[in-house]
């Protein structure tokens, strides 16, 4: 059974909404991978429960420390998984649920193989995609845009992830995900 589970999706498929139900339904054998971040933390967010929110100076010194997974830039700011997470799982004897970009989950992959179980979800289209992402107000047209282009490359990667679940339908998307972490 693999012990480290990565959910991946282009912004606005609903990742973050389904990995929030998963550890709600789960509380005893699945707990949250809580990434490092460099960028602002948004209203509502908490240090070390939604991410580290670091400076640039503090996060180069743990990819210089090699104290990470896995990390990436995207959109000018620094994501990644201290691997203080994945020892933090194994101690409290949980599985380790991540929800990070397409790129984190392979390099997860290719650090855990017989270890990491890689689920996309993805939205129905991008039509549908962009409507949820404007609908949260939050981002600039421009935002916007990077953010589908982006899409783009994701999903062109989701064929290397195990397991591919669609979000057309939030409830049916969550089993369908507790259907292929639980069995």
């Amino acid at each position: 059974m693999p012990q480290l589970i990565v959910l991946s999706a282009p912004s606005g498929a609903g990742k973050t909404t389904i990995a929030r139900e998963i550890l709600a339904r789960h509380p005893a054998e699945v707990m949250f991978s809580v990434s490092a971040t460099t960028r602002p933390m948004r209203s509502g967010e908490r240090d070390a429960i939604d991410y580290y929110f670091l400076s640039r100076e503090k996060f180069q010194e743990l990819i210089d420390e090699g104290a990470l997974i896995e990390y990436e830039a995207i959109f000018g700011n620094f994501y990644g998984t201290p691997k203080s997470e994945v020892e933090r799982a194994r101690q409290m004897g949980k599985r380790l649920l991540f929800d990070i970009d397409v790129k984190g989950g392979l390099s997860i992959r290719r650090k855990f193989p017989q270890e990491s179980l890689l689920i996309f979800i993805a939205p129905p289209d991008l039509p549908t995609l962009e409507q949820r992402l404007r609908s949260r107000m939050s981002e600039s047209d421009e935002t916007i845009r990077r953010r589908l282009e982006r899409a783009q490359m994701e999903m062109a990667m989701a064929k290397e992830y195990d397991r591919i679940v669609v979000n057309d339908d939030l409830e049916r998307a969550v089993k369908d995900v507790e259907r292929i972490i639980f069995g």
